[in-house]
């Protein structure tokens, strides 16, 4: 198959490679990266066939269904697509909002102070980029687990494999994450680098992996697995379709008949390609041959010589006048002539977004599928926005009779968001949020806060800044009034009046 293609992956790496944990020690920084990935944990390889898919469907085989997601997404394009176009929809922008009880001085002080560290925690999180690498994870593999982990600087969420972590109830309306501490002795093998990672994970897990070792953690007889389970201010799962299985899986099918199509058009486009000369040598009336054998055959083969550098071509002599024909059936339907464009056609009907996002034409039916995709996709904000309430309520909301914090994020995404940030400067003229319309465009609240203080304060750019003073606008008599001191704009000398205008003034007098 031409496009599927075993390529190098991390796995294929030095674990190493991609689990540097020794910058996690005790006392040392938190990386820098937002999502701390542990590696896929699938094999790559050209076994994902359509009957093995379609069983592993069946079946409700999601090991191996995300291991089938994470290939494809590596070796197909038009899957990869699917999958970034749905993850980067959404714009992830979010906003602080304090509801205040108690309106005390001393209170509104206090609100100051722990807004603005909510503000600097948060920011540290970085949640637009975080949040989009984690709806990658939750599109291309259908479930994204992981764990957040707090320094004085920092806050990052660090992933964990999804092959050994389940969530089989709720607290507050979040899932309860637990995590097989089995993982470390079944995929590190190496009892030193074993250690060091252990010693880059947080006390919960280093404590299940001696639980287990000293016979203090039970085994779970169903599965064998050895489960630790997590703070849900910390251990946090996120999914769209409840399954815990790629939003796109269904589409991998016809990705491999696009493979056969592209095989058979290959095979068609040679085929077109292919000519054949005819060289028929003419007769007289009485049908007798004007050239003979000899000389028949002498003009063949300097036909074939003289064509021997075209590609495709072949050489017929007979006897009658010469024509070529293509190897082609000129009445082939579109679908016969056009397989490819069928199967393309299947994928994107299959995979429910449209096909012209792709394109470089337009559709009616465009809008309309895009508000489908970002109806799914707001669902996950959803999760988002409540998981991050949940970490406000337990950790910063410790007077919510006087005060407390909410986050909200605004449905944004890459298409709407001119469209709000307008809706949303509207509304400011009545009275509504002023960073609204900015946060639609991409700030955060620190940034407009910052910006205002300095632009305001510190350069006094209202007072250096006047803007330009219209006549229509203008109130005092020196600026625009008429000569009664009336607003608007001044009347003007009877020789620059019209005769029309003169007439009207008479007849009004």
């Amino acid at each position: 198959m031409s496009h599927i293609r075993a390529r190098k992956t991390l796995n294929q790496q030095p674990l190493e490679a991609h689990l540097d944990f020794a910058k996690l020690g005790k006392g040392a920084e938190i990386p820098k990266d937002s999502v701390m990935n542990l590696g896929k944990l699938n094999k790559s390889s050209n076994n994902y066939t359509e009957s093995r898919i379609l069983s592993a469907i069946a079946n409700k085989d999601y090991k191996f269904l995300r291991e089938a997601s994470n290939y494809f997404y590596e070796v197909s394009g038009i899957y990869s697509r699917l999958v970034r176009y749905l993850s980067n929809i959404l714009t992830y922008d979010w906003m602080i909002t304090p509801y205040i009880n108690d309106q005390k001085e001393s209170v509104n002080k206090k609100v100051l102070q722990d807004f603005s560290k909510i503000l600097s925690d948060f920011d540290n999180l970085n949640a637009k980029s975080t949040f989009s690498e984690i709806s990658l994870e939750v599109v291309k593999q259908g479930v994204y687990y992981g764990y957040r982990r707090t320094s004085s600087t920092r806050q990052v969420i660090q992933q964990l494999p999804a092959d050994y972590c389940r969530s089989r109830y709720k607290v507050d309306g979040l899932d309860i994450v637990e995590f097989n501490v089995k993982y470390f002795d079944d995929q590190i093998r190496d009892i030193n680098q074993r250690l060091m990672i252990l010693k880059s994970f947080p006390k919960e897990f280093q404590k299940g992996y001696l639980g287990m070792k000293n016979g203090t953690l039970p085994v779970d007889k169903d599965d064998n697995g050895y489960w630790i389970a997590l703070e849900p201010n910390y251990g946090v799962k996120f999914e769209l379709n409840g399954g815990g299985y790629p939003i796109f899986l269904t589409v991998i099918p016809d990705i491999l008949q696009l493979d056969k199509a592209k095989e058979l058009y290959s095979k068609k486009s040679e085929q077109e390609l292919l000519k054949i000369i005819i060289q028929k040598m003419p007769l007289t009336s009485d049908g007798e041959l004007i050239f003979d054998i000899d000389e028949a055959a002498d003009m063949h083969t300097n036909a074939v010589r003289m064509l021997s550098k075209a590609v495709g071509v072949d050489v017929l002599t007979t006897f009658a006048d010469t024509k070529i024909d293509a190897l082609v059936d000129k009445n082939s339907s579109t679908a016969a002539s056009d397989p490819l464009g069928v199967v393309t056609q299947a994928i994107f009907n299959e995979s429910g977004v449209s096909q012209q996002l792709f394109a470089t034409d337009g559709n009616l039916a465009l809008e309309k599928s895009i508000l489908n995709d970002e109806s799914i996709m707001f669902n996950l904000l959803a999760k988002y926005e409540n998981w991050l309430n949940y970490i406000i309520d337990k950790e910063y909301n410790k007077n919510p009779k006087k005060y407390y914090f909410k986050i909200s994020m605004p449905r944004l995404s890459i298409y709407n968001f001119k469209d709000m940030a307008k809706l949303y400067k509207e509304q400011a003229t009545l009275g509504y949020s002023k960073m609204l319309p900015a946060i639609a465009m991409g700030q955060s609240q620190s940034s407009i806060l910052a910006t205002a203080y300095f632009e305001n304060e510190v350069l006094d750019l209202s007072t250096l800044m006047q803007p330009l003073q219209m006549s229509s606008t203008q109130s005092d008599g020196s600026k625009g009034k008429g000569s009664e001191g009336e607003a608007g704009r001044p009347e003007k000398e009877d020789s620059e009046k019209s005769e029309k205008t003169i007439a009207n003034i008479t007849s009004q007098s």
